[in-house]
């Protein structure tokens, strides 16, 4: 399973940066075409608006693997042993819940709903759009397993030493 989570995080990694490494020269097109050529392209803005989302989108699922995400740990940290892994595996299902209902089944339907639909500017169906949606999803529901397998790990790793 740790081979698989470095390989996801190592696609979601290089994802990213190409992403990043793309809008930074769209942009830099577009800031180019608009004010030294006076004809914005189109084309180039509404694929860094979108490619923006599927940033974001696949930034959040790679950093939610990493644990690196932001966190409210102020009454958590007021835990020990037990309660506190009880309460590591139940932040970890709350956001598989959600990860599950709105990203993977909300991001399905809105996927499948907006095949039909394509983009003016660049004549692509916006459900290709909407893909990063489910995927990042996905992601996060393979990384919250990973981080409950992990916990109970490090748990009996733990209670192991103690004895």
């Amino acid at each position: 399973m740790k081979t698989i989570k470095n390989g996801l995080d190592r696609i979601l990694e290089i994802f990213c940066i190409a992403i990043m490494g793309i809008m930074t020269i769209l942009v830099s097109w577009q800031v180019f075409t608009r004010y030294f050529l006076n004809n914005p392209s189109a084309k180039t803005e509404v694929l860094s608006q979108y490619l923006f989302v599927w940033l974001v989108m696949y930034g959040a699922a790679y950093v939610f693997g990493k644990r690196d995400h932001m966190a409210i740990v102020f009454i958590k940290d007021k835990f020990k042993g037990n309660v506190r892994v009880a309460a590591d595996i139940l932040s970890e299902i709350v956001v598989a819940v959600f990860a599950v209902g709105v990203m993977i089944y909300g991001g399905f339907i809105s996927l499948g709903n907006q095949m039909g639909q394509t983009d003016a500017a660049l004549q692509i169906p916006m459900g290709v759009i909407y893909s990063a949606i489910a995927f990042s999803g996905v992601c996060i529901i393979f990384y919250c397993i990973y981080n409950i397998k992990e916990t109970l790990d490090q748990r009996h790793v733990s209670v192991k030493e103690a004895i």
